[in-house]
């Protein structure tokens, strides 16, 4: 069988990974806010060192220097960790202000 890959999407999973040690609040399910540890990140997504009592596809709203608030889902969890792929990318002088802020926090 043959694919058609589209090349005009860029595959998120390949995308540059930096690795962070930040604390944040992430907020899911109605009303309910937890603290996490973003363990590295990249301008389509996160990956957390804890793992949150979620399914793949739940939604949870970040908080991101520069960027704010940003929507995520989950795409996996596995052995203590999870990863998340961000709703919208992050344009990179805004990734790029975010990675200074993080770094020398």
């Amino acid at each position: 069988m043959t694919s058609v890959h589209n090349q005009s999407s860029p595959d998120p999973r390949r995308a540059t990974r930096f690795p962070v040690d930040f604390e944040t609040i992430c907020e899911f399910h109605p009303h309910q806010e937890v603290q996490i540890r973003i363990t590295n990140i990249s301008a389509h997504g996160i990956m957390l060192g804890d793992v949150l009592d979620m399914e793949k596809g739940d939604r949870v709203v970040v908080r991101l220097p520069v960027a704010g608030r940003i929507e995520a889902y989950l795409v996996w969890s596995h052995q203590g960790r999870c990863g998340f792929e961000f709703e919208r990318v992050i344009r990179e002088p805004d990734f790029v202000a975010m990675l200074d802020q993080i770094n020398n926090l």
